[in-house]
């Protein structure tokens, strides 16, 4: 995805920021597992390396592709991370075709952090399509950290998750309460049948006399017709200001001639839509 030597500019990093010992040993690891074609040794491997590397040690990432550069600050990637993805993207170079159901069943062997890791830089694998059901697997965890790691600020859903996947994940984050302004893509992705579950699950709650997370209807602006576009009345009739303001988005940014003539009638919700005063980044602050 980010680029063609991403093996290439992960090892640069890792010769920049490891002394001389630790790359030796990285490197008959490496040479161990490729020549005997050892998936014992690469889940050794990727286990143990936690305890040749200070995950506390800032990575040299200066002089690598930028668009590699920016992914990793952005995921706050440490050193022992990037040793991580290195090694499997390194073995993945080597023989995706024996490899990559070896790195797909590190899921089953992983702990957390590991599996953590994994999962977050998942999208720079040489093959990242391959290991979907790994991903799709990880949303079934309960653990927040796992989840967050497949589910928000990753690319990687976005490209390569069905709607019935992408849905369900979509779903999950709102019941777990994630941070929804976090997932990548929610506009590209939108689809009828997630508007849909999203204004079955809100009349749930309603129900319930339970709030919803306002960026939660983000999806539905394409498909504002029938009880969405009542939906959308019961958001503009709101004593909640924020959900005010999503109804406005949804209805701001809809193709249907009747979600605008609804927005009409609050003139002053649409004017802060128009002049970019409110958005679905800024909703909440």
């Amino acid at each position: 995805m980010l680029h063609l030597d991403t093996c290439k500019e992960l090892s640069k990093i890792l010769g920049d920021s490891l002394d001389e010992e630790t790359r030796a040993w990285i490197k008959n690891k490496l040479d161990i597992i490729i020549e005997s074609k050892s998936a014992k040794e690469l889940y050794l491997s990727y286990s143990l390396i936690a305890g040749k590397i200070d995950s506390a040690i800032k990575p040299k990432i200066q002089g690598v592709n930028q668009e590699l550069t920016q992914y990793l600050i952005a995921h706050n990637a440490d050193l022992l991370q990037i040793a991580r993805i290195y090694l499997l993207t390194r073995v993945l170079e080597s023989d995706k075709a024996y490899f990559s159901s070896k790195v797909a069943n590190l899921i089953q062997v992983a702990d957390t952090s590991e599996l953590e890791t994994f999962l977050k830089f998942l999208i720079l694998l040489p093959n990242a399509g391959d290991f979907n059901q790994v991903g799709v697997e990880a949303l079934r965890t309960n653990i927040g950290t796992i989840f967050d790691a497949i589910a928000l600020n990753n690319p990687y859903p976005s490209k390569y998750f069905n709607d019935q996947q992408w849905n369900q994940m979509y779903l999950k984050a709102a019941f777990m309460e994630r941070n929804l302004g976090e997932i990548v893509d929610i506009d590209k992705r939108a689809n009828s049948d997630l508007a849909r579950i999203i204004s079955d699950y809100a009349h749930e709650r309603w129900a319930a006399s339970r709030d919803i997370d306002p960026l939660f209807w983000r999806p539905v602006s394409g498909f504002l017709e029938g009880i969405l576009l009542k939906d959308m009345d019961h958001l503009f009739k709101s004593e909640n200001r924020i959900e005010n303001l999503a109804a406005a988005l949804c209805c701001y940014y809809s193709p249907q001639p009747e979600a605008i003539e609804l927005l009409n009638k609050y003139p002053h919700l649409k004017e802060k839509v128009a002049n970019n005063e409110v958005t679905w980044e800024n909703l909440k602050k």
